[in-house]
């Protein structure tokens, strides 16, 4: 399991540095897991991820529930993941990564506070009206 969950880490900080706007991220334990935070620019929303006991054939993803990055992506990708309501997305641990999507997610996260960001996701500006 620690190998997937760095393999996530890895693929947040690589997405930052190849995203404009993103600057350095920050990371952090937030409810000790580890979280990811664009403290520098503060062009996005922070990621989290982890493993929970309770769910050993998973690891996830987590999003702040208050954005609407969950139902993007349940949209654009919806056999890719499996959902929790409006803040995560999970991966089975005997299922490969779908990377492709996985990047554009933490990019969509990454950039949600970017005034380009509303402009590339719809459904961000209907619901902060």
């Amino acid at each position: 399991m620690r190998a997937r969950l760095l393999t996530l880490r890895e693929l947040i900080f690589e997405v930052a540095a190849e995203t404009q706007g993103v600057g350095a991220l920050e990371e952090v334990l937030k409810w000790g897991e580890p979280a990811y935070l664009t403290s520098e620019t503060k062009s996005g929303s922070t990621l989290r991820i982890a493993w929970k006991k309770s769910q050993p054939d998973r690891y996830s993803m987590f999003f702040i529930c208050t954005t609407n990055l969950i139902e993007t992506f349940r949209s654009l990708f919806p056999h890719d993941f499996e959902y929790e309501g409006n803040r995560a997305i999970h991966f089975k641990t005997d299922a490969a990564l779908p990377e492709d999507s996985i990047r554009f997610c933490i990019a969509a996260a990454l950039t949600y506070r970017l005034p380009a960001a509303k402009s590339k996701h719809p459904h961000r500006a209907a619901s902060e009206a």
